[in-house]
């Protein structure tokens, strides 16, 4: 796929990349949620997916042959806002957590970190100042500067500072910084595993951490010419436009996710293209 720098509404390249996916079966897709499936909002739990969304992955899923939300999120709120759609597969904490087939399960590993996350966690609530919001995830703990930016330099500094006294694994986002367990366990690796079997498979994503997506898109891609991989950016101001820079298309918001997944409902059900 060629990279464009403007956001591809669907209804034009991005349809004839969906006909093109159309053809080349099994197919999966694969998303992000906050800044894609969901506006970004300062109180993480008052994040909810945009309308349309639910609605949209419900009637894109028996289409298709994988469909996924691979999160930062911890897997029990992916399972709230999800939970219905059994055959969508939810990657909870980057990976670590899944509900699969409605059947939840956490990496042993990354489990035997709870009692370390619960330490930093203490520590940031007594060294960080109350102006930063501090979301306990139980396996991680996200140290979010959105409404204080200006506290960024020293929210970073502090927990560069932890990750290397526990020997934790920091993750940069927008406006946040986590502390997680050091488990090989990322977004790319979860794709990785996922898109194995398959012949075509998409990637919507906003932040750093998605970066790992699309290298394991592109991966797939190198090791196989015939396998069509398309990397997608939903555009953000907060983390730059690395992640545009990588993308094949980029959309404007969580609300253009909603015409993608219509374009793709559309375009799956036409019984020519999915033969």
């Amino acid at each position: 796929m060629a990279s464009t720098a403007e956001p591809v509404r669907p209804g034009n390249a991005i349809c004839d990349a969906l006909a093109l996916s159309a053809r080349n079966r099994p197919c999966g897709f694969f998303f992000d949620f906050d800044g894609v499936l969901a506006h970004i909002q300062s109180e993480p739990e008052s994040v909810k997916p945009v309308p349309g969304i639910v609605d949209g992955l419900a009637k894109v899923a028996p289409l298709v042959d994988s469909i996924g939300i691979i999160s930062g999120r911890p897997i029990q709120f992916l399972v709230r806002h999800f939970g219905g759609l059994r055959a969508v597969s939810l990657f909870g904490l980057y990976g670590i957590e899944t509900a699969i087939d409605g059947v939840i399960d956490i990496d042993p590993e990354a489990q035997s970190w709870i009692p370390t996350i619960r330490a930093v966690e203490q520590e940031a609530r007594r060294d960080l100042p109350d102006s930063i919001f501090i979301e306990d995830k139980q396996l991680s703990v996200s140290l979010h500067y959105r409404l204080h930016p200006e506290c960024r330099a020293r929210v970073e500094e502090w927990a560069s500072a932890k990750s290397r006294q526990y020997g934790l694994r920091l993750q940069q986002g927008r406006m946040v910084a986590e502390l997680k367990p050091p488990v090989s366990i990322d977004k790319g690796t979860v794709l990785s595993r996922e898109v194995s079997d398959l012949r075509c498979a998409w990637y919507l994503g906003d932040d750093i951490s998605d970066a790992k997506g699309f290298e394991a898109l592109r991966k797939r891609r190198e090791e196989d010419h015939d396998f069509v991989a398309v990397c997608v950016a939903v555009r953000n101001t907060e983390t730059g436009q690395e992640l545009e820079k990588q993308a094949d298309y980029t959309l404007s918001g969580p609300d253009e996710t909603v015409e993608l997944l219509n374009s793709a409902i559309r375009i799956f059900s036409m019984p020519a293209q999915s033969s």
